[in-house]
């Protein structure tokens, strides 16, 4: 079996599995998608528990867009270009909801605005979570201390604009993660993301998930503001699948059912060999690119081997976590550091040490090797040569390739 593997934002590497080996490629779910401005309209004129969307602007003079980064796979523009007949778009400000990510390129500003970017770009601030003012706004029940973005509190109307797929620990991506980690403080990120060491922190779970319950604490801080928020769902092909307006919770909740019907994947056996890829744009770096290899673990083998593909065009990128799984070459003594204290960025640590105490990773990316072998990944310069290396381990081993492996999540019958 020939495939080709994405790498990069256009780039691609060839892998050959012999055919007693191949297990199959799993894409996200193939589902019939309508013409996408229609499903944008439709889901715009008929908001969930919300009134439309031109009387929710009506009469507003501080109208605040939170938008994602480049980092998410959201057509922004797209939404825009339905917006601009419904009010004059020249007329708000746009916060990019970066988190503790950088702020876009130019580059990057241009795939999130399209169109759109010389009007607009203007009125565009990039998140900083560290640089930029702050409000306090209390404590949440798990103890997080809720600082957000002023432009975001002291706005009189916010309109989101997200889009919602499976996320490692969160549960999905979407609705209140606009807010955290979206626009909150680098301290309320931290204190949030500790709850990711929990083993209830998982993609796919709501119910018991405290990552998932602290930023809905969170989001109750802000419900003085009124909020329209505006949230997709992307098929197999990055087009707008189905798209969900209104209350920000409601629309949530609706989103995730249809998430769930592209992005969970069902496979009829784990195997011993997956190849996970992280594609463009969420290979930006190895940070980001983590979230493959935790999605790819749920169609592996215990004893088994998973390779990551990712270009990581920009190196590491957070570098805590990277520090903290190259403390040891035994990763269940990583673990055991990582239980003493938590800094943003220990929870992907964890995330990988615990996948590397039953599972060998291999990485395909663009990062200094040495860097990897620290880190407990075994270093390789293309796919071929990874596959060939575990296949020499074991030869009757079964290879699955995870072609979207930061947003899909295979899933046993």
């Amino acid at each position: 079996m020939r495939i080709a593997i994405p790498y990069g934002k256009e780039g691609e590497q060839i892998l050959e599995i012999p055919d007693r080996n191949f297990a199959g490629v799993v894409y996200p779910n193939e589902v019939e998608a309508a013409d996408e401005y229609d499903v944008v309209e439709r889901a715009i004129d008929n908001p969930i528990g919300s009134s439309r969307f031109e009387e929710f602007v009506r009469g507003a003079s501080n109208i605040v867009f939170l938008i994602n980064d480049a980092t998410r796979p959201t057509p922004t523009h797209k939404i825009l270009d339905d917006l601009v007949g419904r009010m004059n778009l020249e007329s708000a400000r746009y916060l990019v909801a970066t988190g503790t990510h950088r702020a876009p390129t130019e580059e990057e500003y241009r795939y999130i605005l399209g169109g759109h970017y010389e009007s607009l770009m203007p009125l565009v601030h990039a998140h900083d979570s560290k640089k930029d003012k702050m409000l306090y706004l209390g404590k949440s029940e798990k103890g997080t201390s809720i600082w957000v973005n002023e432009i975001a509190t002291d706005a009189e109307r916010l309109i989101i604009i997200t889009s919602v797929e499976p996320h490692y620990f969160a549960g999905y991506t979407g609705g209140r993660k606009s807010f955290l980690p979206g626009v909150a403080s680098f301290e309320t990120v931290e204190q949030n993301h500790r709850l990711a060491m929990s083993p209830e922190a998982q993609a796919l779970v709501l119910d018991g998930n405290p990552v998932h319950e602290d930023m809905m604490d969170a989001l109750e801080f802000i419900n003085k503001i009124p909020i329209f928020s505006i949230q997709l769902v992307l098929d197999r092909h990055q087009n707008i699948y189905k798209a969900a307006a209104g209350d920000i919770n409601k629309a949530f909740e609706k989103a995730v059912e249809w998430a769930n019907e592209v992005y969970s994947v069902k496979i009829r056996e784990k195997v011993d060999i997956v190849v996970s890829v992280a594609p463009y744009p969420m290979d930006v770096d190895l940070y980001q690119s983590q979230k493959a290899l935790d999605n790819g673990k749920w169609a592996l083998k215990e004893g088994g081997t998973i390779i990551f593909v990712s270009k990581c065009r920009e190196g590491i990128g957070h570098s805590a976590f990277l520090q903290q799984i190259s403390t040891s070459g035994d990763p269940k003594l990583v673990l055991e550091n990582l239980a003493k204290e938590y800094k943003l960025g220990y929870h992907k640590a964890a995330k990988m040490a615990e996948i590397a105490t039953w599972a060998d990773i291999c990485g395909v990316t663009e990062i200094d090797p040495n860097v990897l072998r620290k880190a407990n990944i075994t270093p390789f310069d293309s796919v071929q040569s990874a596959v060939d290396a575990a296949l020499a381990k074991k030869r009757d081993a079964r290879v699955l390739v995870l072609m979207e492996g930061s947003v899909t999540l295979p899933r046993v019958e």
